[in-house]
């Protein structure tokens, strides 16, 4: 009798479990099935504007340009980033040779202004000082081991007051630790990354504290007297001039940006993004702020979950990740 009681007891059991894996199966399928629909909707609905503005918002994220790709082929991807995006400009920031004359009594002068669109929020900090720029480049800390930093570490480690993220780095998968730096970049006018036949957009400053943005070689950037530089990009605006941006142009996405006012002034951007009270910015958005600060030259550095800003000793911006920024290659520092 105990026995069959054991028995009908382990069938009811099992019986239980079916059902309930039943149930979980079919709630999850629900749920997929539901997800795809609403991505297709996203991606393929009624409005193209739209479906072109997330588009680009997705590719620039580490991992949502395959999310992307269940939905388009290649070549309907690369027609529409061609028809949505900033024009990849040939000038280079002509360098007029000439000293910026900054008064003594604002030699130190230093401020952090609020800035914000109808879909972002984020900090812009003007130097007006631009010898007070120098690069952090992960390479040359004391305790580098094949790894990126933090941007506080290259503030500390500087002795800086202030710093945001530079360059791009490689990011297999997403999963990269900021150790090997995208490009060119040089130091104090030495390579310390890439190679001279190296060509792409390079961001930097030469002897006379001026901003320097454009598509060179190492070998061009170090004939033309840069001495700290990186590569990123795009460039945004080239003496007084903004590049043609299409369509979306990028998206909504966490933006840096790094620019010189007629001044002398340096002009470093930082736009919060992937949340709730800030989505992101594309690059007109950040073109129009540039602008409105007086910028002659810009470009625009890495992003997304990159984008940080450091001002004594702390995180002034509001990071993508709950937990940490991304270690990094590269920071532009503030003396």
């Amino acid at each position: 009798m105990a026995k069959k009681q054991q028995k009908h007891k382990n069938t009811q059991f099992r019986s239980f479990l079916r059902k309930t894996f039943i149930v979980l199966l079919t709630l999850g399928v629900t749920l997929a099935a539901a997800g795809y629909l609403a991505l297709l909707m996203v991606f393929k609905g009624p409005s193209p504007t739209f479906s072109t503005l997330i588009v680009g918002t997705f590719m620039e994220t580490r991992r949502g340009d395959k999310i992307v790709h269940w939905f388009y082929s290649d070549d309907e991807l690369e027609a529409i980033l061609n028809q949505n995006g900033v024009e990849n400009s040939t000038s280079v920031t002509v360098d007029n040779d000439y000293d910026f004359n900054i008064p003594e009594e604002e030699k130190n002068d230093l401020k952090i202004i609020d800035v914000s669109g109808s879909t972002f929020n984020g900090k812009l900090m003007i130097v007006r000082d631009p010898s007070r720029i120098q690069l952090g480049v992960n390479v040359l800390m004391d305790n580098y081991k094949n790894n990126g930093f933090l941007v506080q570490d290259y503030v500390t480690a500087a002795g800086a007051i202030g710093g945001i993220n530079a360059g791009g780095f490689d990011d297999p998968n997403g999963m990269g630790n900021g150790s090997i730096p995208q490009g060119v970049v040089i130091k104090d006018g030495e390579l310390v990354a890439g190679r001279l036949t190296d060509w792409g957009t390079i961001i930097g400053f030469n002897e006379k504290d001026h901003l320097i943005v454009g598509n060179m070689t190492g070998s061009q950037a170090l004939e033309w007297g840069l001495t700290d530089a990186v590569t990123f990009g795009p460039v945004l605006i080239v003496d007084g001039e903004a590049v043609s941006i299409t369509g979306t142009g990028g998206g909504l996405n966490p933006r840096t940006v790094i620019g010189q006012a007629y001044d002398g002034s340096i002009l470093l951007l930082v736009i919060d993004g992937r949340q709730t009270t800030s989505l992101g910015a594309s690059y007109e958005d950040c073109v129009k702020i540039m602008l409105q600060y007086g910028a002659m030259n810009a470009a625009n550095l890495d992003g997304g979950s990159s984008s940080v800003m450091v001002y004594e000793n702390k995180i002034v911006n509001h990071i993508v990740s709950m937990r940490s920024d991304r270690t990094v290659p590269t920071a532009w520092l503030v003396k």
